[in-house]
């Protein structure tokens, strides 16, 4: 029969931990329970908890992604400051300055050429500001620039080198783009435009020579020539056929043992494409990089022409 217990005990608990501490070795007999009992959580009281919890967190992740926005800002502060700072990093900033503009890989091979002949003489028919680039790769030769839009040229004149950077307003006479190819023809038909230097100063029956150049153009030996202008870009307007006539004949000017790198920039257009292979013709392209054509071109001053027979590609 099991024992009874006194009314006079507390009621029995059912404790979530209990434990019991080994007994006294003095008084095995007397034993102490003691008891733990934890807190109990209800749905309620855990609501308040999980909503800072999770307050928490997205607090921590918009600082994350703030902290990450700014880096990158500055980051790209800093690139913008190298660009001004490296002529070869500029190219890169300068490459899309709009739809005519050089591209990355073109500029780099124009400055790559330019780097590799320096010091060296430049001229450039058509201003942009990627070609200021060049003078100062160039710091010890000199570089000539022809443009016929005035308000083109009106840039600070910090970033000229009066030392060796020369920009002319030149105005190109009536020569549309339209008239390409009764230009070629004449040229093809008439001696007077035969490859020599001298058809290009005073009097000359050639349709193609450029009036009024500097005189500085004449007297130079150019070792980098560079046509982009004028703009050539519709029918009506004044075309590059006298800036490529011209460029072919400066870079024969001298032995046989000098050289002219001479680009032409625009190629997928038909005058442009026309008159290179007319003119500088198609043995004499070393380099193609997009719509920009590298010509290297031998002197030869008295040259009675511009290319072998085999080559000329353009037919009546």
């Amino acid at each position: 029969m099991p024992p009874q217990l006194h009314q006079s005990s507390p009621p029995i608990l059912n404790p979530l931990l209990r434990f019991s501490p080994p007994s006294s070795p003095d008084n095995p007999k007397h034993q102490r329970v003691s008891t733990i009992q934890m807190p109990k959580f209800t749905v309620r009281k855990l609501i308040p908890l999980l909503i800072f919890v999770l307050s928490s967190l997205s607090v921590l992740r918009l600082l994350r992604i703030s902290y990450k926005s700014s880096s990158s800002a500055s980051r790209s502060s800093s690139s913008s400051t190298t660009f001004r700072l490296s002529p070869a990093e500029s190219s890169e900033k300068t490459a899309n300055m709009g739809p005519n503009a050089l591209t990355e890989k073109e500029l780099k091979l124009l400055s790559d050429t330019v780097t590799h002949r320096s010091p060296c003489n430049i001229l450039v028919f058509g201003f942009a500001p990627q070609y200021l680039m060049l003078s100062s790769i160039n710091t010890r030769g000199i570089t000539v620039i022809l443009e016929d839009e005035p308000e083109k040229i009106m840039i600070p004149k910090a970033e000229v080198n009066p030392n060796n950077t020369r920009i002319y307003s030149f105005k190109y006479h009536q020569m549309e783009v339209k008239n390409a190819y009764k230009l070629l023809r004449h040229a093809r038909a008439n001696s007077g435009c035969a490859p020599k230097v001298n058809n290009l100063q005073g009097s000359s029956d050639c349709k193609m020579q450029l009036q009024d150049l500097p005189q500085e153009v004449h007297n130079t030996k150019w070792d980098v020539i560079v046509v982009d202008g004028p703009r050539g870009d519709n029918f009506e307007a004044p075309g590059r056929m006298g800036s490529i006539y011209t460029a072919a004949v400066l870079a024969r000017k001298g032995s046989s043992n000098s050289t002219t790198d001479v680009f032409v920039h625009d190629v997928h257009r038909t005058a442009e494409k026309w008159l290179s292979w007319e003119f500088l013709c198609q043995e004499n392209l070393v380099s193609a990089k997009g719509n920009f054509w590298k010509f290297r071109i031998k002197g030869q001053s008295n040259a009675s022409r511009f290319c072998s027979p085999e080559t000329v590609l353009i037919r009546y």
